[in-house]
């Protein structure tokens, strides 16, 4: 999938699209909104992640030319603009959803895998581990059916980790996605999540081990197994 971030924050707008890039998908970054006019014009794109505070023409303004060229693009606002006029004001002139900044990067590659999804004719963003299964939209987590109630950021690993089940992911993968605006976050704080993860997870069957030297995975025998 091809995407293209219009964001005039340097430091943010790299982050999007190492982050993304990372993520699988191919991503092109630029920081006004005449050049996306332009870019748009001329090149096919399966998404735009399209900030609305742009030096000269606005977000905003952007995303009303494209709808009155025609151009159908799929388009994620990144505002922290959080009044609900200013959503209700980017969803009328035609974006399809949006994030209030800061996000998690983990709910930006969630929000991305809809549009994905959407693309390609799958409708069901649930990922199915043995007994767990997650709702990526409505971001809840079932085991055998009941609900299992976890912060936002322990759905984010354990999210990770259900994508991941069976492989390994590294600490520094946890880190890049779980925020890119927190200098703080660190390796310690990456076990504190796994150390809930495991409490909250006990007697479903799911374990997650420790990589030593590598990160974290989730059994896949040891769930298939409960």
């Amino acid at each position: 999938m091809r995407v293209l971030v219009i964001e005039d924050d340097a430091i943010l707008g790299a982050a999007l699209q190492e982050f993304l890039s990372d993520q699988g998908y191919a991503v092109d970054w630029l920081q006004e909104g005449e050049s996306a006019l332009k870019e748009l014009s001329a090149q096919v794109y399966d998404l735009l992640l399209l900030d609305l505070n742009l030096p000269g023409i606005s977000g905003l303004e952007v995303l009303r030319q494209l709808r009155q060229q025609g151009n159908a693009i799929p388009v994620l606002i990144l505002t922290a603009r959080d009044g609900v006029d200013n959503r209700v004001g980017g969803l009328d002139a035609g974006a399809d959803d949006y994030l209030i900044k800061p996000f998690d990067l983990s709910e930006l590659a969630a929000r991305v895998r809809v549009f994905g999804r959407r693309r390609s004719g799958q409708v069901q963003p649930v990922i199915d581990v043995g007994p767990l299964s997650f709702d990526t939209i409505g971001r809840e987590l079932r085991c055998a059916g009941q609900r299992v109630n976890l912060s936002v950021r322990e759905l984010s690993v354990l999210e990770m980790l259900m994508m991941r089940a069976g492989r390994v992911v590294t600490k520094q993968q946890i880190i890049n996605s779980l925020s890119a605006w927190d200098a703080d976050f660190s390796d310690n704080a990456v076990e504190v999540y796994v150390y809930r993860l495991r409490k909250r997870l006990e007697g479903t069957g799911a374990v997650i081990q420790t990589v030593r030297g590598f990160g974290y995975l989730l059994d896949v025998e040891s769930v298939a197994g409960a």
